[in-house]
C-alpha cells in the first residue's frame, strides 16, 4: 500500500457538472472529519489491510480539501504518514528527479486539491510545513460567465493570484484542470483557456472533456431540454487542439487527459494506470490490492455514523477474475503514452490491431501498441473491438 487516497467530502456549493461524493457545508466540521479517518485507519489496521510500508504517493482529493484548516491537514498527514518514504523512481523514462524527492515525507508525492479561492499565503506556508510538496488546482476555465454557469466559487483574477502564492511559498509542482466541449450556448474559448493556462507557466495540466452524470445539475437541463451539448466533432477538434498546443508547448501527452513538463508526471495517478494496488480513506474512498476493489460508504453522515460507532465504513468489495483483469490492465495501458506489450492482446484482436493500426488509431513498435490521440479518443470501442 505505497499509494494512499483520502476524500474530503466538504464543498461550499455542488458545481454543475459534479456527481462526486460531497457534502455542502457553510461550517467544515474538520475535527470530526479528522477523527473519523483516524477510526478509519485504526479498523484497517485492526483487519490486518493496512500496513506500515512508507509512502510513495498520497492525494487528498474531493470535495474540496483546500476548506480544511492547516491544523487539519497537519493532524491528517502526520497520521497517515507516519514514517517517511524512500524516494521512488521517477515515472518519466530518461528523467531522475523532478524537484519533489526532498520535498514532503522523505521523496513522498503529496498532493493537495484546491480551489484558487481558498489559497493563501498563511494556508501555503503550512501545507508546505506539514508536507505537501504538489498542488492541483481547480480551474476549469478563464471564462467568468462559465464558471457562473459551473457553479464555481472562484473568479478569473483569483487563479493568478494562487499561482503566484505558490510559487513564492515554494510549490514547484502545480497542476492545472481545465474542462473542454462546454455547451455551445456558452459561446466558450478553449484556445482561450488554454493560452491563459499556458501563461501562468503550470508544471501539469489535467484536461478533460465535458460528461453528463445522473443526478447532477447539468443532467437535469439536458435532459429538460433546456441545454444542449456540444458535438462529437467539437469535442474531437477541442482534444486534438490541447494535444497540439500542449505538446507544442513542451508538455508530454502522457496519458488521455494529463499532461505534464518532464519530470512533473503525477506519479499518484500513475500508480492508478499501472495497476499497483492503493489504499482509500474516507467517505466513497476506494482502495485496490491483489485483485479486489473495495469502496466505502458515500454520505459523509453515513460514513461518520459507522467508524463512530467502531464499525467498518465499507460499502462493498469484488474479486477481479483473470479475465477481468487483463481486461482492464489493456484499457487502462493503452491510455497512457507507454501503451502495452503486444503480447498482452488476445489472438482474435489481432487482425483489429492492424486494422487500427492503418488507420491512425495505435502505433505499433518495438513490441508496443500505443494509442494516437485519435486513438485515444475512440478507446472504448477500440478496446471492445480488440478483446472480442
Amino acid at each position: 500500500m505505497r499509494h494512499v487516497y483520502v476524500h474530503v467530502p466538504f464543498c461550499r456549493r455542488r458545481c454543475s457538472y459534479c456527481d462526486f461524493s460531497i457534502a455542502v457545508r457553510r461550517t467544515i466540521p474538520a475535527a470530526q472529519y479528522v477523527e473519523a479517518i483516524q477510526r478509519e485507519h485504526a479498523l484497517l489496521r485492526a483487519a490486518g489491510e493496512w500496513d506500515e510500508e512508507p509512502r510513495e504517493t498520497l492525494y487528498l482529493g474531493g470535495g474540496t480539501p483546500s476548506l480544511l484548516p492547516p491544523d487539519a491537514i497537519s493532524d491528517l498527514l502526520a497520521h497517515v504518514l507516519p514514517r517517511p518514504a524512500q524516494a521512488p523512481a521517477s515515472t518519466d523514462k530518461g528523467h531522475t528527479d523532478n524537484g519533489q524527492r526532498t520535498a514532503g515525507e522523505g521523496g513522498t508525492e503529496v498532493t493537495i486539491e484546491a480551489n484558487p479561492d481558498d489559497v493563501s499565503e498563511e494556508g501555503a506556508a503550512s501545507w508546505r510545513g506539514a508536507g505537501i510538496n504538489r498542488v492541483s488546482l481547480g480551474v476549469q476555465s478563464f471564462d467568468p460567465a462559465v464558471l457562473r454557469w459551473m457553479h464555481r466559487t472562484h473568479g478569473v483574477e483569483q487563479v493568478g493570484a494562487a499561482m503566484r502564492i505558490l510559487r513564492q511559498a515554494g510549490f514547484d509542482s502545480v497542476s492545472l484542470d481545465l474542462i473542454f466541449a462546454l455547451p455551445d450556448a456558452l459561446r466558450p474559448s478553449f484556445r482561450k483557456d488554454l493560452e491563459e493556462a499556458l501563461a501562468l507557466e503550470p508544471d501539469h495540466l489535467s484536461v478533460y472533456g465535458l460528461s453528463v452524470e445522473p443526478r447532477t445539475p447539468l443532467a437535469r437541463w439536458t435532459s429538460r431540454g433546456t441545454l444542449a451539448l456540444t458535438g462529437e466533432e467539437r469535442y474531437a477538434q477541442e482534444f486534438l487542439l490541447a494535444h497540439e498546443r500542449l505538446t507544442g508547448a513542451g508538455f508530454q501527452h502522457y496519458e488521455v487527459s494529463n499532461y505534464a513538463r518532464p519530470g512533473h508526471r503525477a506519479r499518484h495517478n500513475s500508480a492508478y494506470w499501472t495497476g499497483a494496488p492503493y489504499a482509500g480513506l474516507g467517505p466513497s474512498a476506494h482502495g485496490y490490492a491483489r485483485g479486489v476493489r473495495r469502496w466505502n460508504l458515500a454520505p459523509w453522515v453515513a460514513y461518520q455514523r459507522a467508524v463512530s460507532r467502531g464499525q467498518s465504513p465499507e460499502e462493498g468489495r469484488e474479486q477481479l477474475g483473470d479475465d477481468e483483469r487483463r481486461l482492464e490492465a489493456l484499457y487502462l495501458g493503452l491510455r497512457t503514452s507507454e501503451g502495452v506489450a503486444l503480447a498482452a492482446i488476445p489472438p482474435s484482436g489481432q487482425g483489429v490491431l492492424e486494422d487500427a493500426a492503418r488507420h491512425g488509431l495505435l502505433q505499433i513498435a518495438d513490441g508496443t501498441a500505443r494509442a494516437t490521440p485519435r486513438g485515444w479518443l475512440t478507446l472504448d470501442g477500440l478496446v471492445a473491438r480488440l478483446t472480442t
